[in-house]
């Protein structure tokens, strides 16, 4: 027997899980300190009561003879497909019910889908970027280049002509930096990927943070992309699903390699790994679409926008440079008086109670950056501002 030994060139822990030691460790040894926790992107606004009543009438669909179902297909039932075409519609996409596979999340295809291509594939990521596309094929042992992400670029980088990469991951709105890509650069990721014979995965996570209308919530907006892109998408921040569970994945007819279809290869993979997601969650994913569902969503998303205004306000005041905030829940911040991302980090826990993501847990370009989150309360949103302004003004 011998193990998968790429496993061992991982760092030792996940970002997310050394945060946690590190918190746990301050709450041990200052039991009375009030933490404010703004740095792993989880919700903190309840599902909205369109979504619980799809959940308790699925649940009673379950409980009769009549009504109940077995394993479901597993790229998903098609009314939740046809609600999220319907949605793409609205966008101005146009997409088959076969071009949308329901998943558990975009975190699990992205890394999944790497199943469908040979470890010989060189990589392109951005620095800074979501710890995933790094570490997920790092696992599978292939060669990662990254792209250089910085201050100077808005945190938004463009091809280098110079870089021949097959797989590409492109986040927009972006995890971590917030920032977004305009539909001219977009084009410019298209073009490269179809000069060069290369796939875009494009993570369109916090798509529906999205309010300018000239903005791309899709890469599929771009001409194009459906020869190059595969997207990703999810319930988590857009309806609060991170409990809950489910994502889509859109795998365009047109993509091909020679004449190999990748939608095909896809399907193969999910009918043979997965057994689909529980058609409860699935019912219940299918109500944020319906008119009461996208009126509530979009409550809980403006709730979520004035918590990011009201840390955007505060970083102006304060003239502390940053991305994002206005199109994304993410908030990407310079470390104040050059304090590295680790240095900010124990700052903000030991003198504010404030708990932020080190930029450098992002990646080399990410150190000296820090990341909040919009997705607290707006109640601690604030206290964590104004404690925020004390210890720095």
């Amino acid at each position: 027997m011998k193990i998968n030994a790429n496993y061992l060139n991982l760092k030792q822990s996940y970002l997310f899980a050394h945060i946690a030691k590190k918190v746990a460790e301050f709450s041990a040894a200052n039991p009375d300190a009030k933490i404010i926790k703004m740095g792993i992107g989880d919700v903190t606004r309840p599902l909205c009561s369109e979504v619980v009543s799809g959940l308790i009438e699925a649940s009673e669909q379950m409980g009769k003879a009549e009504t109940f179902k077995g394993y479901g297909p597993e790229q998903g039932y098609d009314f939740l497909k046809q609600s999220i075409a319907d949605y793409y519609a609205g966008n101005g996409v146009q997409l088959e019910l076969d071009e949308v596979f329901i998943s558990d999340g975009a975190k699990s295809d992205l890394g999944n889908i790497l199943d469908l291509f040979d470890a010989d594939n060189t990589v392109l990521i951005p620095d800074p970027v979501y710890p995933v596309y790094v570490d997920t094929n790092i696992m599978a042992g292939r060669k990662v280049l990254f792209m250089n992400a910085n201050e100077s670029n808005g945190f938004l980088p463009l091809p280098d002509e110079s870089v021949k990469a097959d797989i590409i991951y492109i986040c927009s709105p972006n995890n971590p930096t917030g920032a977004v890509y305009g539909k001219d650069a977009l084009k410019k990721w298209v073009d490269y990927a179809l000069k060069n014979a290369a796939v875009i995965l494009f993570d369109s996570a916090y798509e529906s943070f999205v309010t300018d209308a000239e903005l791309p919530r899709s890469i599929y907006q771009i001409e194009g992309a459906k020869k190059c892109a595969i997207e990703f998408c999810s319930f988590s921040k857009t309806a609060g699903f991170t409990g809950t569970r489910c994502g889509y994945t859109i795998v365009p007819n047109a993509l091909v390699s020679g004449e190999v279809s990748l939608n095909k290869l896809w399907l193969r993979r999910q009918t043979t790994k997965f057994n689909g997601v529980p058609y409860v969650v699935q019912y219940a994913a299918a109500k944020v679409f319906t008119k009461e569902g996208k009126a509530q969503i979009n409550e809980n998303l403006a709730y979520y926008r004035e918590n990011a205004k009201i840390i955007t306000d505060t970083l102006d005041k304060l003239g502390i440079w940053y991305t994002g905030g206005k199109h994304s829940p993410y908030v990407w911040l310079k470390c104040p008086n050059g304090m590295s991302s680790w240095e900010f980090f124990d700052f903000l826990l030991e003198k504010g109670n404030i708990v932020g993501t080190p930029g450098e847990g992002f990646g080399q370009n990410g150190e000296g950056f820090f990341r909040l989150t919009a997705f607290s309360t707006k109640e601690n949103t604030l206290e964590a501002m104004e404690r925020l302004t004390k210890i720095l003004g």
